[in-house]
């Protein structure tokens, strides 16, 4: 499986912001985007030429870093999206958060997306009994995620319990951190969704 296996804290600093790819280190000094405020590479410090069409896709690859996603799938996505009915834009945010891996972030199992993408493959989550080990799994309203038995006194997951205080759970999730378990109460609406991003200049660049 293809999968992006560099620096994290470059991708934040080519975005020009946080896109809390590291867990607490996004939250300290250490922080890339703060120590070097300003894109990697020999040309970093140089302002860029803008455009319409730079805006829209340094929006995209936001949104595919934010969620560790590669283009193929993407853009797989998003035309799921278009074929919805409603926005475009806020379908696609929609379907990016029902992923399981995310849900997995989002209820505060792990520090985030990357750490809970590794624990779905290694089988540590179980969707309503049933163990899961699919990161774009999508998950419905009803359903509940839980912490298999055999993981719930792993050091990393415990870690990532004491440090969830940072991340609120949204309002279309439930949490029970002594049962380690979670239930989807609704879908994700677009006022629950903390992610800075613009979706409508993705659906602009992909409208052309």
């Amino acid at each position: 499986m293809a999968r992006y296996t560099g620096a994290d804290c470059r991708l934040c600093r080519r975005e020009g912001s946080k896109l809390f790819l590291k867990g607490d280190r996004c939250y300290s000094d250490k922080c890339g985007v703060e120590k070097r405020p300003y894109p990697p590479g020999m040309a970093g410090k140089k302002r860029p030429r803008e455009s319409e069409y730079r805006v829209q896709l340094r929006e995209k690859q936001k949104a595919k870093r934010v969620y560790g996603i590669l283009e193929k799938q993407f853009r797989n996505y998003y035309e799921m999206a278009s074929r919805q009915s409603g926005i475009t834009g806020e379908n696609l945010l929609r379907v990016l958060e029902r992923r399981l891996d995310n849900v997995v972030y989002r209820l505060g199992f792990a520090v985030s997306r990357d750490e809970a993408r590794q624990s779905v493959r290694h089988g540590h989550i179980s969707v309503n009994g049933r163990r899961v080990d699919i990161p774009s799994y999508r998950v419905r309203p009803g359903d509940t995620v839980a912490v298999a038995e055999k993981a719930q006194d792993f050091t990393r997951i415990k870690a990532a319990l004491i440090s969830s205080g940072k991340i609120e759970v949204p309002g279309w999730l439930e949490v029970d951190v002594e049962k380690l378990s979670g239930k989807v109460l609704d879908m994700p609406h677009r006022n629950q969704i903390d992610t800075a991003l613009r979706e409508q200049l993705i659906v602009e660049l992909y409208s052309k």
